[in-house]
């Protein structure tokens, strides 16, 4: 008859390394996917004032933004005056045109009469200002127009 001996020394079995790799390949997939860069680096204020008849953008890769607002904390040395960013610089009125331009140039041709331009404004910008970015747009025919605004009561856009 044969002996049966015990075995000696707890020992842990060593942790199998194998999956490893496909769990590390599972979380740089899931971050590359869940992941969204910013498009632009926001240089102004940007507080935007409430509505409530809000509708949501369908394409949001057809639309061109225009920031204006007050230079944030970072660009107090540019005044403290509203300003417009158009991209990630500060821009003047008149080069409104030339932006509209170069993006036109970007999309399809098909796609251009589908462009909207989307005016992300602070709720204490001028009203001057906003006329003047209106009237540039129009020089342009760039007619359809967003106000980006956040969803809630007039009331409090004090």
């Amino acid at each position: 008859m044969a002996k049966f001996k015990k075995k000696q020394g707890g020992d842990m079995p060593a942790i199998s390394t194998a999956s490893l790799p496909d769990i590390v390949f599972m979380l740089l997939f899931f971050f590359m996917v869940a992941t969204v860069m910013r498009q632009n680096t926001l240089k102004v204020e940007n507080n935007l004032p409430f509505a409530d008849q809000v509708e949501k953008l369908d394409k949001k890769d057809l639309v061109m933004y225009i920031y204006a607002g007050k230079p944030s904390a970072n660009y107090r040395n540019y005044g403290t005056e509203t300003r417009i960013q158009l991209n990630d610089d500060f821009a003047d009125v008149n080069e409104i045109a030339a932006f509209i331009a170069a993006e036109r140039a970007s999309k399809r041709e098909e796609l251009v009469p589908f462009l909207t331009t989307a005016l992300k404004v602070d709720k204490d910008a001028n009203m001057g200002l906003i006329g003047d970015i209106k009237q540039e747009l129009r020089k342009v025919n760039a007619l359809k127009i967003n106000y980006t605004t956040k969803k809630g009561s007039v009331l409090e856009n004090n």
